[in-house]
């Protein structure tokens, strides 16, 4: 009986925990900033200088610390530390993604295995193929907006536990 219900416990919270590591479509789908266009990177995610795009985009930390906590309550994780998570961007701003539109934000957890470190990870390797022209914008959105971590596995690797 013990064993049986360590089994269930062990399903239940591996399960919750997978659930977080991608956002629900139906609460965050993805959003883009109509302010960039495949026509315009270069001026717009793919300038660095003097201060690059998603720095100049990034909304209020305070908006987004009262954004995580209606969110965290909002995908009913159980864990409801704030440290635990990072209030991330489904489609990166560095990819276009709207900064605001919190169809685009979700509190993605610190600690899984696809974690939010992961995420930026991709994000970085990514938009260096944007700005190269070695993807579309719009190719590159969408990996973010479908299933970032298959978009890892295909372009980056798998990663062990």
């Amino acid at each position: 009986m013990r064993t049986l219900v360590f089994l269930l416990c062990s399903i239940l919270f591996s399960a919750r925990i997978q659930a977080g590591e991608l956002p629900d479509p139906a609460i965050t789908p993805g959003a883009i900033d109509p302010e960039v266009t495949a026509a315009n990177i270069q001026e717009s995610i793919c300038k660095q200088k003097p201060v690059n795009w998603s720095q100049a985009h990034l909304p209020p930390a305070s908006w987004m610390e009262d954004l995580e906590k209606q969110q965290i309550e909002q995908y009913h994780y159980s864990d409801t530390s704030l440290r635990h998570y990072h209030e991330d961007h489904l489609i990166p701003l560095s990819l276009g993604g709207h900064p605001t539109d919190t169809k685009n934000i979700w509190p993605q957890p610190l600690v899984a295995k696809w974690s939010a470190r992961r995420k930026d990870y991709l994000e970085e390797v990514i938009t260096r193929k944007v700005c190269n022209g070695e993807m579309p914008l719009a190719e590159a959105q969408d990996l973010f907006r479908t299933d970032w971590i298959a978009a890892y596995k295909k372009h980056i690797g798998d990663v062990s536990e």
